[in-house]
């Protein structure tokens, strides 16, 4: 798949307020500081797309981006920042629970997981809140190019050591360094795919 004309569309705290879902839509979504702004660029070719912070907590609406016309992609709030007051955790929680469970056309959740430092509960625990609501998502592990990550060898077998106490099996997985772009295209394929399933059973509706 190739990407041309991703831009940003708008920003919302209530979900009424966001676009019609008349496309497939895609949202990005991870603890406080796993690096999604880089992922988003990264997957969309274009640098200055979404706005990176060393600050934790900066994303604190929903963002939408539409790529080429074709689809959306959804860049959530993260979780799981402490710092953040005890009352905009709960708005926030609620606003993501109100998205996940309000969008007909959202087509797949990418749930971002670090891989530099060790499995956290609070990703585990995310995982089976869409699980318990039927929420299709996949996990993408990031910062696979830095050096914590390339030291901690057992990381993956870590984290689905701690996946699998909850599941029967893993989703499917993408390991992914925003430097090097890598997972980049097979990230975009499995797009690519549900794409085309959306537009598929559109026509048949049609």
């Amino acid at each position: 798949m190739e990407i041309f004309h991703p831009k940003y569309i708008s920003s919302h705290t209530k979900i009424e307020q966001c676009p019609t879902g008349d496309r497939p839509e895609y949202a990005f979504i991870g603890r406080s500081n796993v690096g999604k702004s880089s992922l988003i660029n990264m997957v969309c070719n274009n640098k200055t797309l979404a706005k990176t912070s060393s600050q934790p907590g900066k994303t604190q609406t929903i963002n939408y981006y539409d790529v080429d016309d074709a689809w959306y992609l959804v860049d959530l709030p993260g979780y799981g920042y402490a710092r953040i007051a005890q009352r905009t955790r709960q708005v926030w929680k609620e606003m993501i629970g109100t998205y996940f469970t309000s969008r007909p056309n959202l087509q797949c959740a990418f749930l971002l997981v670090d891989s530099c430092i060790p499995p956290q509960e609070k990703d585990i625990e995310f995982a089976n809140w869409m699980g318990e609501n039927r929420v299709p998502f996949v996990i993408v592990f990031t910062k696979h190019d830095k050096k914590k990550s390339s030291k901690n060898k057992s990381f993956f077998q870590d984290f689905k050591k701690l996946f699998l106490e909850h599941w029967n099996e893993m989703p499917q997985t993408f390991i992914t360094s925003s430097k090097k772009k890598t997972g980049r295209e097979p990230i975009l394929e499995l797009i690519e795919t549900l794409n085309e399933q959306y537009y598929d059973y559109e026509k048949t509706v049609d």
